[in-house]
């Protein structure tokens, strides 16, 4: 039979279930505020074979058993190392049941009713490792379901996005009669679309944008006015013709 710290230096030997690039996606979902669902292996001490559990925390790796694991049913969190999870579920038929032990167990060697109970000294023969940390429940709170060591990721790009404004086309039309409109393109939206504007206004603003604009529209301006000077005249000539002949009408 083998004795415990046989057993012990064993399950520390083990390869690790959790690969490099797991423990890295891990980080980055801790990260995002996303504890992800682990099942326990095997390999996991107090806990049965194929229970699942959120890992809601990584320590330092240093420590060996650096994965903070809650599982499901526990307000409890719980100190593994990587070969005691899986981010693989079990596939049906596999998962043990609650009352049951995780592994086969010598009868004289009873299953621990918690993960504290369970840990194994090691004796003075073994190379002075570094101890495996002690794996009393860390305490936490009933509601935390975020990693407390995990930090927010910084902010990204959006906010510079955000900044960028949106350009503005603003459109003077004048015709030869002096009608004008005005024509406002935010972005990719039409604001305004033809809106009627006095001269006058048209003439102040040219004033006020700058000197060769006002030349512009000044030019326009004069333009317009005698045409609607010769439009007046020839509507006076035809009023003078029409009201002689009306007079002719009336004798």
């Amino acid at each position: 039979m083998s004795s415990p710290s046989t057993k012990s230096a064993s399950r520390r030997s083990a390869p690790p279930v959790l690969s490099d690039a797991e423990l890295a996606r891990i980080a980055d979902e801790l990260a995002e505020g996303k504890p992800p669902m682990v099942w326990f292996t095997a390999a996991a001490v107090g806990v049965a074979e194929g229970k699942s559990g959120k890992l809601v925390a990584l320590g330092d790796p240093s420590d060996g058993d650096f994965l903070q694991v809650r599982p499901t049913g526990s307000k409890d969190v719980l100190s593994f190392g990587p070969s005691e999870v899986t981010l693989t579920k079990p596939a049906r038929g596999t998962t043990v049941a609650p009352g049951s032990s995780a592994r086969t167990r010598p009868e004289s060697v009873p299953a621990p009713s918690n993960r504290k109970d369970n840990t194994v000294t090691q004796p003075s023969t073994l190379p002075s490792t570094a101890p495996p940390a002690p794996r009393s429940p860390a305490p936490v709170a009933d509601d935390a379901t975020k990693p407390a060591a995990a930090a927010p990721r910084p902010a990204k790009a959006p906010a510079v996005r955000k900044a960028k404004a949106a350009e503005v086309t603003v459109t003077l039309t004048g015709t030869a009669d002096g009608e004008w409109t005005v024509d406002v393109v935010n972005g990719k939206k039409r604001s305004v679309k033809g809106m009627a504007v006095s001269s006058a206004v048209v003439a102040q603003a040219a004033k006020i944008l700058h000197p060769e604009v006002a030349e512009v529209v000044a030019s326009i301006l004069e333009a317009a006015r005698g045409a609607q000077q010769a439009k007046v005249a020839q509507l006076q000539a035809e009023l003078e013709a029409a009201e002689r002949l009306l007079a002719e009408l009336g004798d």
